[in-house]
């Protein structure tokens, strides 16, 4: 196990209902259908946007997300791009629907599905792990190959300025071993990764949703690529890893790794592990206090799993 700091399921930042401008909320009940009587921020997560379940005077429940085109454009457009791969994809992939979308006013806002849900517990557990497997398992066979709607980048093209980061985790971590042997098995991406798959690609506790008869949903379909069926069940991964579960065993036994071969799995987990260790040398943004200590996180278990597998010495 990692040891982590982080306040699980209390990262995030977020606008409130009453930090919404008049015309916004009336906005949202008229789609809602009734009036707001309460509305309970979701704290998971590293954006700074509107994100609640809002309960209305009619008893209905309804998951919102807001954020301004003037005050957020970051976040803004990247609900806009959430809104269009959510619309794109189809029924029977795991994730909650989307209802509707306001774009104008300078607002986007969002109206998804609210499902009765929680997050993985942290640490990780298995069963809550054997639910987000099987998630990840029928994302790859209903998005193989990508639907039509889905105008997608391959993994190779999206994730193409990777494997220099490593030059900048070499300037933050002069120390660390292996850092040329890291970088050139991250400079074999493409020729590992690349496949027909919608990859989710931000498969993490606070995207997971387990539901009361043990199936899983994934939401925040921000960052979706084509690439290899296996990589999103690899990015689950890291997180249990990190929490000390077996992740190795998994690999051997799922049906999407048990047959990728090692090498490749070692590759991945070189580029993410570059990603993540540079990106958590970042200054820390001020709407999100806590992304730089969660990527630094991921990067030590991207490096310490790596090294374990290559049977390097961590130093």
């Amino acid at each position: 196990m990692i040891p982590t700091s982080l306040p699980h399921g209390r990262t995030a930042r977020r606008l409130e209902w009453v930090h919404l401008p008049p015309a916004v909320r009336s906005l949202v009940e008229r789609r809602c259908g009734a009036p707001v009587t309460d509305a309970a921020s979701r704290t998971a997560g590293f954006t700074p946007g509107f994100a609640s379940v809002l309960t209305c005077a009619d008893g209905s429940r309804h998951f919102v997300k807001a954020a301004s085109v003037k005050a957020q454009r970051v976040f803004a457009e990247s609900y806009r791009v959430e809104a269009r791969k959510l619309a794109a994809l189809p029924p029977e992939v795991p994730a909650p629907r989307l209802l509707w979308v306001h774009d104008d006013d300078d607002w986007v806002v969002l109206g998804i599905e609210h499902v009765e849900a929680r997050h993985p517990a942290r640490p990780w557990r298995a069963d809550d792990l054997d639910a987000a497997l099987a998630m990840t398992g029928r994302i790859a066979e209903v998005l193989t190959p990508a639907p039509a709607g889905l105008a997608l980048e391959p993994v190779e093209v999206e994730l193409a300025g990777w494997p220099a980061l490593w030059e900048r985790v070499a300037e933050v971590r002069p120390g660390l071993p292996h850092l040329d042997d890291a970088a050139a098995l991250a400079g074999r991406f493409a020729e590992v990764a690349a496949g027909d798959t919608v990859v989710h690609s931000d498969i993490r506790d606070d995207n997971v949703l387990l539901l009361a008869d043990g199936s899983a949903l994934v939401c925040d379909w921000n960052w979706p690529m084509l690439g290899a069926a296996w990589l999103d069940t690899l990015w689950l991964l890291l997180g249990p890893r990190g929490d000390g579960l077996d992740a190795d065993a998994v690999l051997a036994t799922h049906p999407l790794t048990r047959d990728v071969p090692a090498d490749h799995v070692d590759v991945v987990l070189a580029l993410l592990a570059g990603y993540y260790l540079k990106s958590g040398a970042d200054p820390a943004p001020p709407t999100s206090p806590y992304v730089r200590q969660v990527q630094q996180w991921h990067g030590l278990v991207c490096w310490d799993w790596l090294a374990e597998r290559r049977g390097w010495a961590t130093g």
